[in-house]
């Protein structure tokens, strides 16, 4: 996909003296955003409102921001309130068309615009720009989200940038038909890419549902059609073959946890060389495509481990995350330790570490059942220790695990090409408006 841009036209440029728009059209001025439009801050929800869902404004969260397409305008979240509350906490009532953004954390980073489709409140990590007659809304909402905040965030813990600061920031204004017709081109063609991505973010999903079917009706009813079956007795497995065993999880292999060595004793951490895996690293798991740990961000000390509930666990230890991201799993390629927030299955002669890997990415729907806790959830010691699992003998095991690592390597490239379209058509349609509202566009100008 192609830009045809105007750098090469006879139509006359200018330096706009603005880093991130460059050259823009000669009849074009640079405008700072307090110029074509008022700021209007946000204030603090009311917690006692939380849960309250058919009030009359709705009140958008950072976290609405990124809960539907950015072409979609806001219009509906789960927090509302009344009139009343909201005059009696000070807050704005925004009105449709108006533009919210937010000026705190990753949504501020990431660029998240979006236009108000009814009359609502905002919180105070957001701020709201009520274009006037300078501006078109739709064109306004196009280059705002150009701006580069990262480039400008204010220093700290979490990024951040306050309203002087925003309304110092420049966009380039054609005349406003000018701004009319590239801010419809954009609607049109943006529209045309999202339906792309949707369409293939779609794929994406049922990739993963064919993956993950694919890998529930091997561990649970083996390679063989034909076989006979029986009831396993087990709520989430139902029948299986015949000749398989099934029973407690601990007849099949060795529970053992993780911990941490005292962080107030310096020595401990000292000449670290074992590999220990924490919560950190399990974003190496989230997406499923890997069966053995890779790396851990941390190792700890012999002394550390000696000092400590934690154990060098085997390699094979097949590992599994416990608590607050709850059911990832991967295999130990290595002697290592984890922290206390997993439980670690050691396999004894029945049961292969690979098997049961694929056993317990089969148990997704059975471990969010047992999951406990409102805040802090976890999965507590005697529950996993009571899980029923089945067992194919160790052949059986191994063809199983064989053909599902085959058949996730083909989808699993299906899902890559499917990623890197995505991302390319979203790098595209980023391009495409930078060109656009800066005048780069030959025809749009």
């Amino acid at each position: 996909m192609n830009i045809q841009t105007a750098t090469n036209s006879r139509a006359p440029m200018k330096d706009s003296g603005i880093d991130w728009l460059g050259q823009i059209p000669a009849l074009w001025k640079v405008r700072r955003i307090k110029e074509i439009g008022s700021l209007i801050g946000g204030a603090g929800f009311p917690h006692e409102f939380q849960g309250f869902t058919d009030l009359e404004l709705p009140f958008f969260k950072v976290m609405d921001l990124g809960q539907v397409s950015q072409s979609e305008p806001l219009i509906e979240t789960s927090n509302t309130i009344d009139r009343l509350t909201a005059r009696t906490l000070g807050a704005s009532i925004l009105q449709a068309g108006d533009i919210v953004f937010a000026k705190v954390g990753a949504a501020l980073l990431l660029n998240r615009f979006r236009r108000i489709g009814r009359a609502c409140c905002i919180d105070n990590n957001m701020i709201a720009l009520r274009s006037n007659a300078l501006i078109d809304p739709e064109f306004a909402l196009h280059a705002l989200s150009r701006i580069k905040f990262a480039d400008i965030v204010n220093p700290g813990a979490v990024p951040s940038i306050n309203s002087k600061q925003i309304g110092e920031l420049c966009v380039a204004l054609p005349p406003l038909e000018t701004q009319k017709r590239i801010a419809a081109f954009l609607d049109e063609k943006t529209a045309q890419i999202d339906g792309l991505i949707e369409k293939k973010r779609t794929l994406l999903d049922r990739l993963a549902e064919k993956r993950q079917a694919l890998i529930t009706q091997a561990v649970t009813k083996g390679l063989n059609p034909a076989a006979p079956m029986k009831d396993s007795g087990i709520d989430w497995l139902g029948q299986i073959p015949a000749h398989w065993e099934k029973g407690n999880i601990r007849r099949f292999a060795t529970m053992k946890t993780g911990h941490t060595p005292s962080r107030a004793v310096s020595e401990y951490w000292d000449d670290c060389t074992i590999p220990w895996f924490t919560l950190s690293d399990v974003w190496q798991l989230r997406d499923g495509t890997r069966v053995y740990i890779e790396e851990t961000a941390e190792k700890i000390s012999t002394l550390g481990l000696a000092n400590s509930a934690a154990e060098l666990l085997p390699s094979g230890t097949v590992i599994f995350s416990r608590t607050a991201s709850i059911g990832f799993s991967g295999i130990m390629p290595c002697p290592m330790a984890t922290t206390q927030d997993f439980w670690n299955w050691i396999c004894g002669q029945k049961l292969r570490s690979e098997y049961l890997l694929f056993l317990f990415r089969a148990m997704t729907q059975k471990f969010s059942e047992i999951t406990n806790g409102s805040t802090h959830k976890t999965i507590y010691q005697p529950i996993a220790a009571g899980l029923e699992i089945c067992v194919p003998p160790l052949a059986e095991q191994d063809a199983i695990s064989t053909e599902i690592q085959k058949s996730m390597k083909l989808i699993d490239s299906c899902r890559s090409k499917v990623t890197v379209s995505i991302d390319r058509l979203t790098e595209y349609r980023s391009a495409l408006i930078t060109a656009a509202v800066t005048g780069q566009i030959e025809g749009l100008r």
